[in-house]
């Protein structure tokens, strides 16, 4: 049984917790598409050619504890706009959607580029400054020395960077549903999520 559930939406929004989620609701396969570009960053800040790093990307790259890191995310989305960087990783993605027994993908361009015949498709998303809060807290969580004002501004970058850029921008597929949750707690947002999806597979 094959069955693709696409979940897009900017950072901070809450798609990778709601997608690990449904995963394991439903016993399907989850992949962090995000992780893909932030080990190609990683390699990058390390000396790596974008590109080359794209086309050897080994899946041991993903285990590595510092790709949530700031500095690692801004060098995720700037590798991300390089276009012969996505096509490098494009197959690996979609191999993966089309496995046997259900996968789950979150990321940026899911459903309108890597899974557009995908069964479900929902973007996630919340205000810049809900997101905000929820990184900071992520960060101050961890230890890391940062500013509420310097986190909104690396959202708000971000944003702007992954929605215009020209290669697979940040935008909802037509026919994705749109999951708001700047007020949702996790359960409703998981709830809602769930939901969507048990009703595409009656």
């Amino acid at each position: 049984m094959r069955f693709t559930v696409a979940i897009d939406g900017p950072a901070a929004a809450g798609k990778g917790t709601i997608s690990k989620a449904v995963a394991a609701h439903f016993g399907f396969a989850y992949l962090d598409t995000g992780l893909l570009y932030r080990a190609v960053g990683a390699k990058v800040l390390a000396g790596a050619a974008p590109i080359a790093a794209a086309q050897t990307l080994d899946p041991v790259d993903l285990e590595d504890d510092s790709l949530r890191t700031p500095q690692v995310a801004q060098a995720a989305s700037e590798v991300a706009a390089i276009p012969e960087v996505r096509e490098a990783l494009i197959a690996f993605q979609q191999s993966f959607a089309a496995r046997e027994g259900g996968a789950v993908l979150d990321g940026r361009d899911i459903g309108t580029v890597i899974c557009p015949g995908a069964d479900v498709k929902l973007f996630v998303t919340a205000s810049p400054v809900c997101r905000a809060e929820r990184r900071f807290k992520e960060l101050s969580d961890k230890g890391m020395a940062v500013t509420f004002d310097t986190v909104l501004a690396d959202v708000k970058e971000r944003d702007a960077r992954d929605r215009s850029r020209a290669a697979a921008p940040l935008v909802p597929a037509e026919d994705a549903v749109l999951l708001d949750t700047s007020e949702l707690t996790v359960e409703q947002a998981i709830a809602a999520a769930v939901g969507v999806v048990t009703k595409a597979r009656i």
